[in-house]
């Protein structure tokens, strides 16, 4: 999540959605996004919270965990109106008080402080997946980022699903066969 005054200047050259852009072109942007916006944050759910609540409830969860961390930074989160990417008010759910929420289809395409946002996230995400790689280093994240690449979900057909895998996506035969084993413990 970011907030943005779109007087301080353009943004960066080249943003947009960061399903888009090469890692590398994220990773060079995500500095020039935190520089040009006014306060970011990012807010997580884990796996097993998206298990056991599902994947929209969860951004929820991670929206309102973003907000807090705004809020402790000193952003009045009740003064501004929240963008949303897609078609959907996943934010609202979770809070207890209501906020102003736009949602815009292709957001993080159309607009640029949702693309700083989309960027900043991604990269979060990515960086996370890589310092796990050392905990689990034969699901190889530290180049495939935890995605459905072929290494990937040989590594979980072999040898199951770790605690950080959402089990509820494993959908593929092999995945599936491994659901009802234990988790995958640190190397």
């Amino acid at each position: 999540m970011v907030v943005v005054d779109m007087r301080v200047g353009p943004a960066p050259a080249g943003l947009r959605d960061s399903k888009l852009l090469s890692e590398k072109r994220r990773e060079e942007l995500q500095p020039l996004c935190v520089r040009w916006v006014l306060h970011s944050a990012v807010g997580l759910a884990s796996a097993g919270e998206v298990d056991r609540i599902g994947l929209t409830a969860c951004l929820g969860i991670a929206g309102k965990r973003a907000l807090a961390a705004l809020n402790r930074d000193g952003v009045d989160i009740h003064s501004g109106t929240v963008l949303l990417d897609g078609n959907f008010d996943y934010l609202n759910p979770a809070l207890s008080r209501e906020l102003p929420v736009v949602t815009r289809i292709k957001g993080d395409r159309d607009c640029a402080s949702v693309a700083a946002a989309s960027v900043i996230a991604k990269v979060h995400r990515d960086r996370i997946m890589i310092d796990r790689h050392a905990d689990f280093p034969r699901y190889g994240w530290a180049a495939n980022k935890g995605y459905g690449s072929a290494e990937h979900m040989a590594a979980i057909a072999e040898l199951g699903p770790t605690r950080l895998h959402r089990r509820t996506w494993l959908r593929d035969g092999a995945a599936l066969v491994q659901e009802a084993a234990p988790f995958v413990q640190p190397a």
